[in-house]
């Protein structure tokens, strides 16, 4: 049997000569903020944005955070940073590392901070916070233990942080990878799930406030779900939401099943007592996730992204999209599948095109339905290999759900679109939705870990009126102030 798993599905690495035409800010340069603006009002905002856009510093309007992994930090290959994007008429960038002021621990080589991220309101005070995943980070004498730190959202944005304690520091490796928020027991407050890519199937769950002090939450539980352990095993990626409508998130396992060794999703419920695996139920297969009510029945569906072109169920040439639609009792509705084969999807199917790579629901049009972004990183387009594209596929008018009718695809050569299509610049690599300027449409951001030599970039395209997106210019390691060394691949991960 061929196993199968979302670590990088695109091989191709080749460095680029290409001038990026970006001014480097002297605030870039120490990890600052490139526009400069005085803090406001010091109490959390009164009017939260929905859970699923991020809120730093309590202006209501979105943020975004953003994975270079790869990044070097003071000479060390692969620190990792995480690039932080304050939302509003003018976009700020700010730059974090493990040598960042208030930041735990010091930047190391191989620590890979920012290998996975969550936000939530972690500590209770009304503003939301960022949990940092740092992998391959040496813990005393545990090589790769793995480490988790939150960074502390406040009116100025995210300062200070502290290091989460590890539950069960000698169960595992690579502690924080991956990492998901959500509230589990329906308690209105936000918990964390924590994962640890290799060693173990067992997943933390930090219940309650997370003490800025210790770093502990006010309780802690564990999970077993249905998914391998031991080396290269252990879950790959989880998301959240509300399947069966019962005010609690539920939480979706990637991993290698315990059935037949082939890579698998499981929907696993919250509870009043927290997540519970006796009623797990296994999903399509695929490599990401994402939960949002898309037909306004009051039930979240799980939309799955399965990029390969053979080798596992459900498989198809291109990839493929899958919407399980939610009920209450589960993941037990209807299910659709997109490929870009499907009536009104532009393109086709072409091998190795990974249709389904990364995939984000929002409501990008603003007419109160949600909408899907699927990223098809492989995509070939004029002969230009591994360019990299996107799919906006957007939820019908009459709210009856996602409909391939008027199906839009971007890429770096659609008008508005900053730069042009090259060869392994992956575009697509992730995708992301939030109103970045508090205009009431979902603005579509794309990583593209791949350009400029994997140093990475990133595309933040305003969702405009009449249906187009635009941007003035992409994010590039040179604008946020992350070395040109190494492949810091910036835009591989974006934090939901």
């Amino acid at each position: 049997m061929v196993k199968h798993e979302r670590t990088e599905p695109f091989t191709a690495r080749s460095r680029r000569g290409r001038l990026v035409a970006t001014t480097v800010a002297a605030a870039a340069l120490a990890g600052g903020l490139l526009t400069v603006t005085a803090a406001t009002a010091s109490a959390a905002p009164a009017d939260p944005l929905p859970s699923h856009e991020a809120d730093f510093n309590g202006d209501g309007v979105a943020d975004l955070a953003t994975s270079a992994p790869g990044a070097h930090v003071a000479g060390k290959d692969s620190a990792g940073q995480v690039v932080i994007t304050y939302g509003g008429p003018a976009l700020r960038h700010k730059t974090f590392s493990q040598d960042s002021a208030g930041v735990p621990g010091s930047a190391e080589k191989g620590d890979g901070f920012g290998s996975d991220t969550a936000y939530g309101d972690f500590d209770r005070d009304g503003y939301d916070d960022l949990a940092v995943g740092a992998p391959g980070e040496d813990v005393g004498s545990d090589k790769d233990g793995g480490t988790v730190q939150i960074l502390w959202g406040s009116a100025g944005g995210l300062s200070g942080g502290t290091t989460v304690k590890d539950p069960r520091p000698s169960g595992h490796d690579y502690f924080g990878s991956p990492l998901e928020a959500g509230d589990f027991d329906g308690d209105g407050t936000t918990d964390l799930a924590i994962g640890a890519r290799s060693g173990a199937s067992t997943i933390d769950i930090l219940n309650g406030k997370i003490s800025r002090t210790r770093g502990t939450g006010s309780s802690h539980y564990t999970i077993k779900p249905a998914i391998l352990s031991g080396d290269g095993a252990g879950p790959f990626n989880l998301h959240s939401g509300d399947v069966n409508g019962d005010g609690r998130e539920d939480l979706i396992v990637d991993g290698f099943s315990t059935a037949d060794e082939y890579n698998a999703n499981l929907w696993v419920p919250g509870t009043a007592d927290g997540l519970k695996t006796s009623r797990q139920q296994r999903l399509p297969g695929g490599t990401i996730t994402d939960v949002g009510d898309t037909d306004g029945d009051g039930f979240g569906d799980i939309v799955i992204g399965l990029q390969w072109d053979d080798g596992i169920a459900g498989a198809n040439k291109g990839g493929s999209v899958y919407v399980v639609h939610g009920s209450a009792t589960g993941p037990y509705g209807d299910t659709q599948i997109f490929t870009q084969d499907s009536a009104g999807v532009p393109g086709s199917g072409e091998k190795g095109d990974s249709f389904g790579t990364d995939l984000d629901l929002g409501d990008i049009n603003g007419d109160g339905h949600l909408d899907l972004v699927v990223g098809s990183a492989g995509e070939n387009l004029d002969g230009v290999v591994d360019a990299g594209a996107v799919t906006v596929i957007y939820g019908a008018a009459d709210g009856s759900g996602l409909s391939p009718r008027g199906a839009v695809l971007l890429d770096q050569n659609t008008p508005g679109v900053p730069n042009s299509n090259e060869k392994n610049d992956f575009f697509g690599s992730d995708v992301h939705v939030d109103d970045l300027n508090g205009d009431g449409r979902g603005d579509v951001t794309v990583g593209a870990f791949g350009e400029n030599g994997a140093n990475g970039a990133f595309y933040p395209l305003t969702s405009k009126a009449d249906g187009t997106f635009a941007a003035p210019a992409g994010v590039y390691t040179s604008t946020v102030g992350i070395s040109a060394a190494g492949t810091a691949r910036l835009g591989v991960n974006f934090a939901d």
